[in-house]
Parts: C-alpha cells; structure tokens; sequence
C-alpha cells in the first residue's frame, strides 16, 4: 500500500509546502514589516536571521506532520489499509 500512497503524499507535501509558506509568511509580518533574512544576504543581522530561520522551520514541520497525517488517515479510510507502519 505504501507505494499506492505515494502520489497521495506527494500532492499531500506541495500542498503542505504552499500552505507552510503562506502561514510563515504571514507570522512574520505581524513580526516585521520588512522580509525575512535569507542566508544569502550579506549584511544581516546573525540574530533576525536565526529567528526568521526557526520559526520558518517549526511552522514548515508543523504543518508537513499534520497534513502528512491527515493524508495517511485519509488513505485508510477510502484503501482501508494504513499506509506505513502500523500499531497492529
């Protein structure tokens, strides 16, 4: 079943991806005006750009486990089958 799954979860993740963006985009202007700091940049400032990094990185984390999860008990309940490991 795992491999029926992984169209699912696929989807599933660029869903997740979009959503996380959106949600991280929109925490951090109620932080900040400005954008976050990109690793890239040469003049930032080490202790923005640490924030920015952590928050975008629990909030992707987040919200990929929960739709990850929701897609897995999705796919049980139209397959009947779990895809992944099992408590059974």
């Amino acid at each position: 079943m795992t491999l029926l799954f992984r169209p699912v979860g696929l989807i599933a993740g660029l869903i997740a991806g979009i959503v996380a963006r959106k949600v991280f985009d929109k925490g951090w202007n109620s932080f900040s005006q400005t954008e976050p700091p990109s690793p890239e940049e040469e003049s930032i400032s080490v202790r923005r750009l640490v924030l920015a990094l952590l928050l975008e990185g629990a909030v992707f984390s987040l919200i990929r486990g929960l739709v990850d999860h929701g897609a897995r008990v999705a796919f049980r309940r139209y397959t009947g089958a779990w895809p992944g490991e099992s408590d059974e």
